[in-house]
Order: C-alpha cells, then sequence, then structure tokens
C-alpha cells in the first residue's frame, strides 16, 4: 500500500493506491496541533500497512523554504511502520488542480475534501514516474 500526504497548515490531505495504479483520496486529518496530527497520521499508516509513503513537497513560489522546513519537521514527528520508504515529490500546483478536478461538482468546502485530491494528484504524479 502506498500512501500519499499533503501536509498543510490546517488539514492533511491524504491518498491511497494499493496496486500502485489505482488511487483514491481518503479523509483528510484535520490539524488540531503538530502532535494530534502526527499520532493520527502514524496510527493510519500503522492501520493500512504501508508500504511506501509519499510527501508532498513545494517548488517554487515565496514561501518554499519555509513550507519545506515545516514539511520535513512534521514528517520527522512520524512513526513510519516498519521498512517503509519515505519519499518526496513536487506537489507544485496540486491543489489548483483538485479544485480544478472539483469545479461544478461540489461547493468549495473547508472539510479536506481538496486536501486529499491534491495528495491524490501527488501521488499520481509520483507513480507516473516511477
Amino acid at each position: 500500500m502506498i500512501v500519499a500526504l499533503d501536509i498543510g497548515l490546517k488539514r492533511i490531505g491524504v491518498a491511497s493506491s494499493p496496486d500502485g495504479r489505482m488511487v483514491f483520496p481518503r479523509e483528510a486529518i484535520l490539524r488540531r496541533g503538530r502532535k494530534q496530527a502526527a499520532e493520527a497520521v502514524s496510527r493510519l499508516l500503522a492501520e493500512q500497512q504501508v508500504d511506501r509513503v509519499v510527501v508532498g513537497l513545494p517548488r517554487g513560489g515565496s514561501s518554499e523554504a519555509e513550507m519545506e522546513r515545516r514539511i520535513r519537521h512534521f514528517v520527522s514527528l512520524l512513526t513510519l511502520p516498519e521498512g517503509a520508504e519515505l519519499v518526496f515529490q513536487d506537489e507544485a500546483g496540486s491543489s489548483e488542480e483538485a479544485k480544478e478536478r472539483m469545479r461544478g461538482v461540489i461547493r468549495q468546502r473547508r472539510d479536506g475534501t481538496i486536501d486529499s485530491l491534491a495528495a491524490q494528484v501527488i501521488l499520481e504524479r509520483w507513480l507516473e514516474r516511477h
């Protein structure tokens, strides 16, 4: 199982691929604090028997360095399942692409749907390269 994470300051988008071909968005994790969110993500990874975690990293933009630092710090708080590989994928434009996919389908809500669709985009991009 491969899981992708779109780590934001308020929510963490999650998507998974059971077979390395199909990618499904999952329920986003609401981030109330670093510790709570890291525990929730670690629990998800353990329950799903994940063998690879793909984390989106921003490329470009004025706050790239700061967001990358925050994301890498958050990832360092995670407990990965034994043997699980951690990889990073450029997430540039993933949120915009997710919003475009949802255009006309639902009203924009802050329930994490867009975040998990962004994680789906990140994982699809990673799978295309590997």
